[in-house]
Parts: C-alpha cells; structure tokens; sequence
C-alpha cells in the first residue's frame, strides 16, 4: 500500500473504543463521515462485542467485516509507555501497527494522548529526518484566517533543531490544509528585535532565518491573533500553557455573560443578543469543527481527539485524515525535509 498510487483506496482506521462516550460517539461520527466522503475504507478497532452491543442500541446498521477485533483497553489514566507494553492488543496499539503494516494510511483516536503520541512515534515511527513530531493549535485572528502554534504539548522540552523541523511540517502543513500560498513563519519571543529571547529562540532565529523558508523574525504572544504570520515556533511547554489559556478564554466570556444577565431583564436580553453574536462569531474556535489534532512527524496519518469529543468532533477528524491522504501530506513531508536538510 504506497500513498502515492492515486488507485489504491484510502483506509482509516479509526479507534472505537477511544473516549469518553466510546464506542457510542466514535460510531455515529466515523459512520457519518463514511457517508459524507464513502471513497475511503473503515475500519473499527476495538472489543467487537461492545462494537455490535452499541450499534444495536442506537439502531445503527454496521457491516461487521469493518470491525478489527480488539481484546483490550488503554483507559485515560493509564500510562502511555507502560501500557503499550502490557496492553499489546489494545485499540490503540492495534490502530497504530495496522498504519505501520500498511493496512491502513491513517488512524485516529479520542484516547488516551500520551499512549496515541506514544503509539504513533514508537509503532509507526518517526519520518527520516524528524527527530521529534509535533502537534499543533490553529487560532482564529482578526484577519479571518488562522495562526498555527507548534508545538503545543508533544514534548515539554526542546531544542532549535526540533523547532526548526515544527516550522518545515507546519509550513507545508499550512500549506496544503489552510491554502496558504508562501506560509510566513515566526518564533514566538518576548520582543520582534533579532536581539530578544532565550537561547532556545535565538539559535532557532539563526537556523530559519538561513533557511528558504519564509521566515518573518521573532514574534510575539499579540501576535498570534493579529493574523499577520502563518506559523509561529515555540518549544511544547510554552505552546500548550498559550493554548490552555486560549481555551479559557471563552468559558470567561460566558461566565461574566451569565454573570451579567442575572442583573435584571434587560440585562438578560442583551446577554441572550452577545451570547447569539459571539456563538455564531467565534464558532471557528469551537474545537468540533476541527475535531482533533494530527501529530506531524510520524510516517503515517495520526489524528489526536479531545477525549470528551462528540459525533461532530470525531467525524471531522476522519474527514481530516482523508483530506491530509488526498493531498499526499506525508509524501510532501519527506520531500520538504529533504530540501530543508541542506540549509538547516
């Protein structure tokens, strides 16, 4: 099975067990996405049991030669490495070895994260020249686009060589899924000034800005909503604080808004009027629409959802992994780490 051969069929392999509300959501939402985009084959991971059981409660039709038998189980607070090892035949594990054997391009996974990041480098394994993937964050900006963060919590720890290749993936990343022509890239930095940063940043300032990538400078956190770069760098620590932070900013705004209504009925009315205009304005940064985040780097297509994700969330990453399939991305990956090698 090559990527590259536009005959061959894509098939995702999507875990059903993974998640909060498993196998229930991640049924409704990979079968509703099978029925959006049928040119791609399914398969079901997971206890075949427990598959059948659900699809019979929901009154769901399945062909069970989809389901891939599972026997186990990564639950949320196991830990990741370790159960690799003694959950061999888990959902997980079999997900990411079906990827590996080429029986399947992508995988996909409400899961455990760390045990799906885990799976994803260890089974799967890295693409030549990375020496370690990445996830990223897209944020809405004012200029009706998005900003891409890497990383943002594959590791904590990272050196200029590793941010270097983040902005190699998600240029091309950018690229291929966000339509942008000539990504701009910058390294996020406590000031625009060549001089400002840590070690890390300015040795990852030295390495892009010799590159042919289209390197902008440092940046800052303002930065990142303001719209005027693609992808900014930074090491995972850094990345996942800015996206918890992001991620609150919302609960914020309707907790104040709640607060608000609770002063009188006008006030109630023009919270009902906000709450409409900021649900229909900020709907890009519901998490659904996006559904999970594909962790750049490995030799294969890996989708990391939300654990609590919904019908909507999951569908939208199978619909995710068929796209980054449809548009070659890890051909395209390998290519352009093999390009950039010779400038870093």
């Amino acid at each position: 099975m090559t990527q590259t051969k536009n005959d061959i069929k894509c098939v995702i392999a999507v875990d059903a067990m993974g998640g909060d509300y498993a196998p229930k959501n991640v049924l409704i939402g990979a079968l509703d996405a099978l029925n959006k985009s049928n040119d791609f084959e399914l398969i079901l991971v997971g206890d075949k049991e427990k598959i059948l059981e659900s699809a019979k409660l929901e009154n769901i039709s399945i062909d069970e030669k989809m389901i891939y038998h599972t026997s186990q189980i990564i639950d949320m607070g196991d830990t990741p490495t370790q159960a690799l090892k003694t959950k061999p035949d888990s959902s997980i594990v079999v997900g990411a070895r079906l990827v590996k054997e080429k029986k399947a391009h992508a995988f996909v996974s409400a899961g455990n994260t760390g045990a799906m990041m885990a799976a994803s480098t260890l089974i799967i394994g890295r693409i030549e020249g990375v020496s370690r993937p990445t996830i990223g964050a897209s944020f809405p900006t004012s200029q009706n686009k998005f900003c891409l963060l890497f990383d943002v919590g594959a590791s904590v720890d990272s050196k200029p060589q590793h941010l270097f290749e983040y902005a190699i993936l998600g240029s091309i990343f950018a690229k291929e899924i966000f339509n942008c022509s000539n990504p701009s890239v910058g390294v996020l930095s406590v000031g625009e000034e060549e001089s400002k940063g840590n070690e890390l940043s300015l040795a990852t300032f030295k390495l892009l800005k010799e590159s042919k990538l289209n390197f902008i400078g440092n940046v800052e956190g303002r930065d990142i909503t303001k719209g005027n770069v693609d992808v900014i760098v930074c090491d995972g620590f850094l990345g996942n604080v800015i996206l918890k932070f992001g991620e609150s900013v919302l609960t914020l705004l309707k907790s104040r808004i709640k607060d608000y209504s609770k002063k009188g009925l006008i006030n109630k009315i023009y919270a009902l009027i906000v709450k409409k205009v900021l649900k229909v304005s900020l709907s890009d940064m519901d998490y659904q629409t996006h559904g999970g985040v594909p962790l750049l780097g490995v030799n294969g297509i890996s989708i990391i959802g939300h654990g609590s994700s919904t019908p909507l969330a999951i569908k939208n990453m199978v619909l995710r992994a068929k796209e980054m399939y449809d548009k070659n991305l890890i051909q395209k990956f390998q290519e352009a780490l093999k390009e950039y090698a010779v400038t870093k």
